[in-house]
């Protein structure tokens, strides 16, 4: 199926099935496996188990098999939040219908010693970007509160996302400290990745999380890893979104996201 010329101009994507996956991964390449799009229309089967996945990055997000919750990887480590935000570490037997990760080596580092709000935190990150490049982000620091969410594994027949989104659990944080983990991608990569800023939160004592909705800064450091290359692991019956069907998504997606800004022009 086509992907917008754009992001293939910006970005070198390589697909690949399963079989076929490299050993190991190298750095500044994020590792995705499958797509956005597949994850919407329901496939929630794990195709890759978190034994695997730690081969091609130490740092990320996703979810689990039939949607079990939200995923944060960090130092190496996979961690599990479950629908009341609790945080437990992954078996690497456990297995993921949809990740994204990288070796996180961060390309720039800004101390943020000023309050922000999440508008103003994501635009910190937008001062750091490159055009056209996607970005690995990173903040270490302490907040007046997070706002997170996160889902109840699902049963057979799988509901759409957007139904699952209907009933997640929204939890606030306060006067934690923690870890944002994320990525930004341009506008044109809808379909295979959520475009726009998309946040995950784990707590400095590893017993909290979530996907982030909202969020108010003390203070913090910024890291941001630039990445011009995606391989992008395929599973089987899941193709490259066609791109007339990304943009009649794209409002459904903003709204089972929930409080993710999106960043309008690539």
């Amino acid at each position: 199926m086509p992907i917008d010329e754009r992001f293939i101009k910006a970005l070198h994507v390589e697909t690949v099935r399963k079989q076929d996956l490299l050993p190991e991964h190298e750095r500044h390449v994020i590792f995705q496996t499958s797509t956005i799009d597949a994850l919407l229309d329901g496939a929630y089967d794990g195709d890759v188990s978190f034994g695997e996945l730690r081969r091609h990055g130490d740092f990320g997000l996703g979810t689990l098999d039939a949607v079990d919750g939200e995923m944060i990887a960090l130092d190496g480590h996979f961690y599990r939040a479950a629908a009341d935000g609790t945080v437990a570490e992954i078996p690497d037997s456990a297995r993921t219908p949809f990740a994204v990760v990288t070796f996180f080596e961060p390309d720039v580092t800004r101390s943020l010693d000023e309050p922000l709000d999440h508008a103003g935190l994501l635009a910190r990150v937008e001062e750091m970007r490159s055009q056209g490049a996607c970005q690995a982000v990173r903040l270490d620091g302490r907040f007046e509160l997070v706002t997170a969410r996160s889902v109840h594994r699902q049963a057979r027949p799988y509901p759409p996302l957007a139904e699952v989104a209907a009933h997640q659990n929204v939890f606030t944080l306060r006067d934690v400290e923690g870890t944002l983990v994320g990525f930004r991608f341009p506008t044109y990569a809808q379909g295979i990745e959520v475009a726009g800023h998309h946040l995950h939160f784990i707590s400095d004592d590893r017993t909290r999380g979530g996907h982030v909705l909202d969020c108010r800064l003390t203070r913090g450091t910024l890291a941001v890893e630039r990445s011009s290359e995606l391989h992008l692991e395929l599973p089987e019956g899941v193709d490259l979104p066609a791109t007339e069907a990304s943009g009649q998504r794209r409002k459904l997606l903003d709204q089972i996201e929930g409080g993710t800004e999106r960043e309008p022009h690539g």
